[in-house]
């Protein structure tokens, strides 16, 4: 697959955490296609702030080898700039962040476990998946 033909989606911190812990899951295969290069992840400074936050909980115990091997995964994927959109918002205002990167992008999709947080109001056609549904989506045959 050639680098443009991988898809370039956002994941809710939420589906990176679930991954890491649960990787035979959804959001586990998720973590595997971006590993595989089959997928590629858009982020920009606000969502790598809260990645690395989240992350570093106590409660969830991962171990510094393997966040650094995600760090270390995510300096290859796709760090964007990105401003504030208007039209676009989040049940909570802080998980914006994720629908404006993904309307950054030319897929324009959002992964995450908490869809009921993306009302379709506020989504300006952002395509948002829970991660059973973005896995079907991308193992789904190209058009």
């Amino acid at each position: 697959m050639s680098r443009t033909a991988v898809p370039l989606w956002t994941l809710d911190t939420n589906v990176i955490v679930s991954g890491l812990l649960s990787p035979d899951g959804p959001p586990g295969r998720l973590l595997d296609a971006v590993l595989a290069r089959q997928l590629r992840l858009a982020f920009d400074d606000r969502i790598l702030l809260e990645y690395r936050r989240v992350l570093a909980r106590p409660k969830f115990a991962f171990p510094a080898a393997d966040l650094e091997h995600f760090f270390g995964i995510l300096a290859h994927q796709q760090h964007l700039s990105v401003t504030s959109s208007p039209g676009l918002r989040a049940a909570e205002p802080a998980d914006t962040q994720f629908l404006e990167v993904a309307a950054a992008t030319v897929a324009r999709v959002l992964v995450t476990g908490n869809l009921r947080h993306y009302p379709p109001s506020g989504r300006g056609g952002v395509r948002v998946l829970s991660p059973a549904e973005a896995v079907a989506a991308l193992n789904a045959p190209l058009p």
